[in-house]
C-alpha cells in the first residue's frame, strides 16, 4: 500500500509487460533465504549490441519489478556441438539450484536435455552433462523439461511439437538425486505432439497439465496459446473440460490466447500463491506494435497475470493477456 498527498491509502499497481525486451520461456523460483524470486529464460540476443545471453537471470521481490542480474552459463555446455540453450526449468531441491535445460537448433533431428547445478540462484551453474537426447530416448524433439517430485519419486516431463509416431509430451523417472534417468525404457506418454512447454500444477486433488500450442515465434502473427487438461493421477490420463484425452491431437481447454495488443502468449512458469491466496503465473508474449528486435528475433516480453479458478478449472486473467493496471501481488 502507498499513500497519496491527501493521506488516503491506495494499492500499488503494475501493468504488463513486467520485463522487456526479452525473457522467453520463463521459469521462476523463490529463494527463501533472500526472499526474492529469480526468473530464467531461453538463450537470446536482445539486440542491444551484446552477444546472446546464455540463460539470462532476473531478480524480483514481488513478481512485478524485475532486474537483470546474471547469466546461468559462462559458456555453452560441451556435450552437444550445435544448438541454443532453450526452455530452462529451475528448481530449488537438495539445498541447491537444479537447472534442467534443452539444447536444440530449429529442426534439430537429435536435440537433448541436460542439467546444471549451483549453490546460489545466480550461479555459477556447473554443467552436469546430458540426461538424454531424442535418439537415446526415442522421442522426437526432446526439449522443454519440467521437474516434479511426488510420493518419493522424481520425474522429468518433456517433449515438443512433432507429428511422428512417437510424438508427444512424456514423463520419465529420475534417480541419483535427480541427476540421471532411471530407465530409458520406462516412459509414459502424457499429451499429444501438438503440445509443448509442459507445466504440472497440483490443486484440490487434481494435477493440471498446462501446455502451449501454435507458433511461438512469428512476431505479431504468432499463434501461441495456453491450454489445460487435468487428472487425479500425476501420470494421467489428462482430460480437458469436455472429457477428451489430451494424448489425442486437437484436445485441451483454452485458458489463454492472444488479443489485439499481444500475440502468442504461452510457455508459462509454475504458479505462485501470494499472501492473499491469489495465484499468479508468468509467461511470455509479443507486443503486436513492437513485435521484433532489430536483429529480427521475436520480442517475447515477460508477462504476469492472475490465475482464477472456476468450477475446478483455471483461467489466466480473463482468457487473454491483461494490459490494464492490476494490483501488485502481496508477498
Amino acid at each position: 500500500m502507498t499513500k497519496d498527498s491527501a493521506g488516503s491509502t491506495e494499492e500499488q499497481r503494475f501493468a504488463n509487460p513486467v520485463f522487456e525486451p526479452v525473457l522467453a520461456d520463463p521459469s521462476v523460483v523463490f529463494d527463501g533465504n533472500e526472499n526474492k524470486f529469480y526468473a530464467y529464460g531461453t538463450e537470446d540476443n536482445w539486440g542491444d549490441g551484446q552477444d546472446a545471453r546464455f540463460v539470462p537471470i532476473l531478480e524480483s521481490t514481488n513478481l512485478t519489478d524485475w532486474r537483470y542480474v546474471a547469466e546461468a552459463f559462462e559458456q555453452k555446455p560441451a556435450w552437444k556441438k550445435e544448438g541454443w540453450i532453450w526452455a530452462p526449468d529451475i528448481n530449488n531441491i537438495y539445498g541447491q539450484y537444479y537447472l534442467y535445460y534443452s539444447i536444440s537448433t530449429w529442426g534439430d533431428s537429435d536435440p537433448g536435455i541436460g542439467l546444471a547445478i549451483a549453490d546460489s540462484p545466480t550461479g555459477p551453474f556447473v554443467d552436469q552433462g546430458k540426461l538424454f537426447t531424442s535418439k537415446e530416448m526415442d522421442v522426437p524433439n526432446s526439449i522443454d523439461p519440467f521437474y516434479i517430485a511426488e510420493n518419493g519419486e522424481e520425474y522429468l516431463f518433456w517433449g515438443s511439437f512433432d507429428r511422428g509416431p512417437k510424438q508427444g509430451t512424456y514423463a520419465v523417472k529420475l534417480k541419483d538425486n535427480g541427476r540421471r534417468v532411471k530407465s530409458f525404457l520406462d516412459t509414459t506418454k502424457i499429451a499429444a505432439g501438438d503440445f509443448e512447454a509442459v507445466m504440472i500444477h497440483k490443486k484440490d486433488g487434481y494435477y493440471y497439465f498446462f501446455g502451449s500450442k501454435g507458433s511461438c515465434c512469428e512476431g505479431a502473427k504468432s499463434g501461441y496459446h495456453v491450454l489445460v487438461g487435468r487428472s487425479q493421477h500425476l501420470l494421467g490420463p489428462y482430460l480437458d473440460k469436455e472429457g477428451n484425452d489430451i494424448r489425442v491431437r486437437g484436445r485441451g481447454t483454452v485458458v489463454m490466447k492472444g488479443n489485439d495488443t499481444y500475440a502468442g502468449p504461452g510457455h508459462n512458469s509454475r504458479i505462485f500463491t501470494d499472501k492473499d491466496g491469489k495465484d499468479w503465473i508468468l509467461y511470455h508474449a509479443i507486443k503486436k506494435e513492437d513485435a521484433k528486435l532489430i536483429n529480427g528475433t521475436s520480442r517475447r516480453v515477460l508477462m504476469l497475470d492472475e490465475v482464477r479458478w472456476e468450477e475446478g478449472w483455471p483461467i489466466i486473467h480473463d482468457g487473454e493477456p491483461s494490459h490494464a493496471r492490476n494490483v501488485v501481488p502481496s508477498f
